[in-house]
């Protein structure tokens, strides 16, 4: 689809919307329920489709993309009547006792989702849900390489039967979709714009849309910190990573990449993880890499890694990772990384975890910040308390006490990053405030004003008066009681008309 045709997709669009924004929520949400059927009605199809697709196995498929789909678009038409609710906002100041505020909140008009291949059907889904019950339109790009995936989409979502126009799938290069979307400032896109991908397309994304002040959410990279302490369940911990590094063959963004292993447990963990990798079977729990361009730049990242010393300490068997005549690779558990490798300072989109040894509790924090990245991080320890309290130390949007990366497969909680890894966030309450903008309505309550304290014309008692409310508010209680008669004084100013 060419820019010109995108331009008329979101003229139809905006038409649509402001039929759908006057709707009560129970119609829109009756809407959406439609579409839960008929995702309910085909987890098998839409399973083997995202399989087919971009390669990954039938169980990450299921577990990561499809289940998640159907929790949160239960949650979202169950809790999306409250996000939109109007808000009372607790007075300030007893100074101000007549103002009353209250937060609204209104559609952006039309929402622009870009989404990627490698959770080409959840990523997308929760979005489009959410946009659509805060009453807006929706146009929707999938990742090229996953045309069937957005086919999948587009049939769940015409379930939904929606005014025409209202959502729109559009298949398109994915150079091109940024420049349409946003458009210019003379021929303006879309409303907002979210989009999951690379931190370096995400630069463009936002350079692209300076001009218009196009507000963006983005979802970016991410190299994944994972934090084994001292006191850490050893078992759970190494299965865990095994998990959160290796499955969709590595190619999660909220991933475990760096292993951070307190040093007197560092042996005994490696052990563990290491044994665990080499039995992972290719074909059962293991699924190939989306595409041969993602397999090279892996490839030679882990060239780069073992070319500056560092080894590897486990593989899984099956594969060989050079190879470029097959897309399946194995697992690989690289030690002796210095910091300057890509596997500590870059995102290695692929199934390799570095695992490196701290001290205490404060050297593995200055490791696991030590990124420009932010995305998510985990902390393994039998001591929950300890626990929290290291995983408010970690500079990333997310932290998981002993688990990693399902947090994204949680309706209820927020997504996002910091640094490189974007900004904005999707999913609960935070991402469904993301889909709608923010008023905020102040409402005179006080009877009869003529006019507020501090309105022309001005005189010395004015001077004299509002002084004395700065004071009030300002000072102690000796203060206050000197600051009372001129209170009183211009109090009865709103009443008077001159």
């Amino acid at each position: 689809m060419k820019a010109r045709s995108v331009n008329a997709v979101i003229k139809k669009a905006r038409a649509a919307q402001k039929i759908w924004e006057e709707k009560p929520y129970r119609e829109r949400a009756a809407c959406l329920k439609k579409a839960a059927r008929a995702l309910a009605s085909d987890i098998d199809g839409i399973t083997e489709t995202i399989h087919k697709d971009n390669g990954k196995l039938p169980v990450d498929a299921l577990a990561a993309e499809v289940l998640p789909a159907l929790l949160a678009i239960k949650y979202y038409i169950r809790r999306g009547k409250h996000f939109l609710a109007p808000r009372r906002i607790r007075g300030g100041s007893v100074l101000m006792f007549n103002k009353r505020s209250a937060l609204v909140h209104k559609p952006w008009g039309v929402v622009g989702i870009i989404s990627p291949w490698n959770y080409p059907f959840s990523i997308p889904f929760s979005e489009v849900v959410m946009a659509l019950l805060a009453g807006n339109a929706v146009l929707l790009k999938t990742a090229s390489i996953t045309p069937r995936v957005g086919a999948a989409l587009e049939k769940i979502f015409a379930a939904a039967e929606l005014p025409a126009g209202l959502f729109s799938y559009v298949e398109m290069a994915g150079k091109d979709a940024g420049p349409a979307f946003i458009g210019t400032v003379e021929k303006p896109g879309v409303d907002k714009l979210f989009f999951t991908g690379s931190s370096a397309v995400g630069r463009e994304l936002m350079a692209l849309a300076a001009p218009r002040l196009l507000p963006l959410v983005l979802e970016l990279g991410g190299a994944d910190a994972a934090i084994i302490r001292a006191d850490a369940d050893l078992d759970r911990a190494a299965a865990g990573v095994v998990w959160a590094g290796f499955s969709n063959a590595g190619q999660s963004c909220g991933g475990v990449q760096r292993v951070i292993v307190h040093a007197p447990v560092y042996d005994k963990f490696l052990e563990k993880l290491c044994s665990l990798t080499e039995k992972l079977r290719i074909g059962t729990d293991l699924g190939p890499m989306a595409t041969l361009r993602q397999k090279q730049a892996v490839c030679r990242q882990v060239e780069e890694c073992i070319a500056g010393g560092a080894v590897i300490s486990a593989a899984s068997p099956g594969a060989y990772f050079m190879d470029e005549q097959t897309l399946n690779v194995p697992s690989l558990v690289l030690t002796n990384v210095k910091p300057s490798m890509p596997v500590m300072k870059d995102e290695v989109f692929g199934p390799v975890v570095a695992v490196v040894p701290a001290g205490d509790d404060d050297e593995a924090v200055a490791i696991a910040n030590a990124s420009p990245y932010g995305l998510s991080g985990s902390v393994w320890s039998k001591n929950r308390r300890a626990s929290r309290a290291l995983a408010s130390r970690i500079n990333a949007g997310a932290v998981m006490v002993n688990d990693h990366l399902m947090s994204h497969g949680l309706a209820e909680t927020p997504w996002g990053g910091f640094g490189a890894s974007g900004l904005g966030r999707s999913h609960g309450e935070s991402g469904f405030i993301e889909m709608l903008k923010t008023q905020v309505i102040v409402d005179d309550t006080l009877p009869g004003v003529k006019r507020d304290l501090f309105w022309q014309p001005y005189s010395e008692n004015v001077f004299s008066g509002v002084k004395a409310i700065a004071e009030f508010a300002s000072g102690g209680i000796g203060k206050k009681i000197r600051a009372l008669p001129a209170l009183l004084g211009i109090f009865f100013r709103y009443w008077k008309a001159e």
